[in-house]
């Protein structure tokens, strides 16, 4: 039953895209400055499909956050609904960096060859290319999402892996807030991408915490880095 749940979750997605295709596919050469209608149709697509199939997202707030400026998003990565997750969480426009692989998805592949940033991780020419365009997308005022282990993990139960470094000097260089989303259990719902241990109903608990900004900020990438990755491990240990 928990295979046939995914294999609906991923046709939910599929059909709810549909009928958006055509808009997206006329505009995507508009990208930039249809940005916020690229960003607002995947929030639907992404919302609808969870709902369908019975999952549902409850956010718990260290502090209020103020959605009239932009952050740098960071949040530790064991499912593929960790993606929705991030798209309830934010109230900004912003583009998520991901996986090169993910264009050649149907879905995720046209948002990523428009607001999008993919990376391929062996390159270190690609992952210059791909900071670039954050930091232009920072500097335009935009948000920008990040799963600072660099993917999931291969083990089940899931832990935290070390984060990588390049977020943490765009954080510094550019002065940017980040904000640190913890996603506590998404894995035990929707594990990975599924195909494993399939999937059911359920809740996905997320507690964003307050902003890292100002004089945290002073410091080097590397301590910044094993500051933040400190946050996540204390608050996924406390769960």
């Amino acid at each position: 039953m928990k295979h046939i749940h995914r294999n609906l979750y991923y046709a939910a997605v599929f059909l709810i895209f549909i009928p958006f295709w055509p808009i997206l596919f006329i505009l995507r050469k508009q990208s930039h400055k249809r940005y916020s209608t690229f960003v607002k149709i995947r929030k639907k697509i992404a919302l609808a499909a969870s709902s369908l199939v019975g999952f549902k997202y409850q956010i718990q707030w260290e502090k209020e956050v103020d959605w009239g400026r932009n952050y740098i998003v960071c949040a530790n990565h064991t499912s593929n609904l960790d993606i929705t997750a991030m798209i309830k969480v934010c109230k900004h426009d912003f583009s998520f960096i991901g996986k090169d692989e993910l264009l050649t998805n149907p879905v995720t592949g046209l948002f990523f060859r428009t607001i999008d940033i993919p990376i391929k991780r062996t390159s270190k020419m690609s992952s210059f290319r791909a900071f670039r365009r954050a930091q232009e997308y920072l500097q335009e005022g935009k948000s920008i999402v990040i799963f600072p282990e660099g993917g999931i993990g291969e083990d089940y139960p899931p832990v935290l892996d070390p984060f990588k470094n390049g977020v943490f000097k765009l954080a510094v260089d550019l002065n940017l807030p980040i904000l640190p989303v913890v996603i506590e259990d998404a894995w035990k719902v929707f594990w990975d991408d599924g195909a494993k241990k399939g999937s059911k109903p359920g809740i996905v608990h997320i507690r964003v915490l307050k902003p890292i900004e100002d004089e945290d900020l002073t410091i080097g990438a590397n301590e910044l880095r094993d500051r933040v990755y400190g946050l996540f491990k204390k608050n996924l240990n406390s769960t």
